[in-house]
């Protein structure tokens, strides 16, 4: 029973995370308030008070768009990745999702925009910390060996070809 558990995990996990992320996508792609205060009010207004004003603006290096479509890339292949052909892209899924969710986790803790910036009693930071933590547990744990061969194939493509 518990073998058979620890084998759906993973697939639990990566419909978890892909479901926060789509989720997210409809506040993002749409502009809605929420969104609006907290990358162009909060988060572009703490960039340009150290000089970096349109960072987070809707044409900014970090826009709700740019987030929003690495979101939709990790979705795909956390979803790709439940197919046995394509587990190594569910580690990519998951480590697209680590790296957004360390962004979004650290944003809320250590600039203006704060754990609660919407008033929803700080679930948008419980679920990027959850997010965070499944992803890290898929990463290093559940898919490791997925990603390491996910890792060779990756270098493999930047490989010197061998001198005939």
């Amino acid at each position: 029973m518990l073998k058979r558990i620890l084998n759906l995990l993973p697939h639990a996990l990566a419909i978890f995370m892909a479901i926060i992320f789509m989720d997210s996508l409809r506040y993002k792609f749409t502009n809605a308030p929420e969104t609006i205060v907290i990358f162009q009010e909060k988060l572009d207004n703490w960039a340009a008070s150290w000089g970096a004003a349109g960072l987070f603006a809707q044409t900014g290096l970090f826009s709700q768009y740019v987030i929003g479509s690495i979101e939709l890339l990790a979705s795909t292949l956390l979803l790709i990745g439940i197919l046995p052909r394509y587990r190594h892209l569910q580690a990519g899924g998951a480590l697209a999702g680590l790296l957004v969710m360390t962004g979004a986790t650290n944003f809320h803790l250590f600039t203006p925009l704060g754990i609660d910036p919407n008033n929803d009693g700080g679930g948008l930071f419980v679920a990027a910390c959850i997010v965070w933590a499944s992803a890290l547990l898929m990463v290093s744990v559940l898919r490791r060996k997925e990603f390491l061969i996910l890792v060779r194939r990756v270098l493999a493509i930047f490989a010197p070809l061998p001198q005939s």
